[in-house]
């Protein structure tokens, strides 16, 4: 298990908001776009000195984090990231199938113009990004290509449940590189779900985005079974 104390990829925090649920959100987004890989330990200092924030705030975001599974405490000042088992890839793949699916699907009538630009932006710059294997860069950048069309359900509670989903299964997420960077699956899955969009074909859109989570859902497989557990 990997023990390195995070060097986190956070912004300083606008104090004209709640620090504790600024630092919070800081921290939920790193953990959900996959910056933290499973094993990684986390100290309130160390998120603290990151968000340049003092440490109440960062152990209040740290003790929510804790309390939605996406922490595991392993000591008084310390956790980390918890490293992914077989049951929990199934249990939460199970859900990301029937969430993620029915959000794309509801997603796709309420798709604008600007929302399909923002999402071939974003897919250029995500395969420029894994041509250049800076894999943390494509995980951050496939994160904001889903949860945009996610958002456009019009389902905010939905969207909210596959962030907890997320929140599970993101770190793991550095496992799915190199290969996918060779193979270019998750590049196939996006484009159909694009072409989807622009034709107006929630079905086609729904079925893109369930193939892009079996295909994660098969690397992730062989790597948990390739650690034994």
């Amino acid at each position: 298990m990997h023990q390195n104390i995070v060097q986190a990829p956070l912004a300083p925090l606008d104090r004209q908001s709640s620090l504790g649920e600024l630092a919070y959100e800081s921290l939920k987004d790193t953990i959900i776009g996959g910056q933290c890989e499973p094993g990684t330990k986390l100290t309130v200092r160390s998120v603290a000195q990151a968000l340049h924030v003092s440490t109440t705030p960062a152990r209040d975001a740290i003790n929510r984090l804790i309390g939605e599974g996406a922490l595991v405490n392993i000591g008084p000042k310390t956790v980390v990231v918890p490293v992914l088992t077989m049951a929990a890839l199934d249990e939460v793949t199970k859900i990301r199938l029937a969430l993620e699916g029915l959000a794309a699907q509801e997603a796709t009538p309420h798709v604008s113009e600007a929302d399909i630009a923002f999402l071939e932006d974003t897919q250029e710059k995500l395969n420029t990004a894994l041509d250049e294997r800076r894999y943390m860069e494509v995980l951050r950048l496939n994160k904001h290509f889903h949860f945009r069309i996610y958002e456009r359900s019009q389902m905010p509670r939905l969207v909210a449940m596959i962030e907890s989903q997320w929140l599970r299964i993101g770190p793991s997420f550095n496992g799915l590189y190199p290969e996918f960077a060779i193979k270019r699956q998750g590049v196939a899955n996006h484009q159909w779900a694009l072409r989807g969009l622009k034709d107006r074909d929630p079905a086609t859109v729904r079925a893109a985005i369930e193939n892009d989570l079996r295909d994660g859902y098969r690397r992730l497989s062989n790597l948990v079974h390739s650690r034994g557990d």
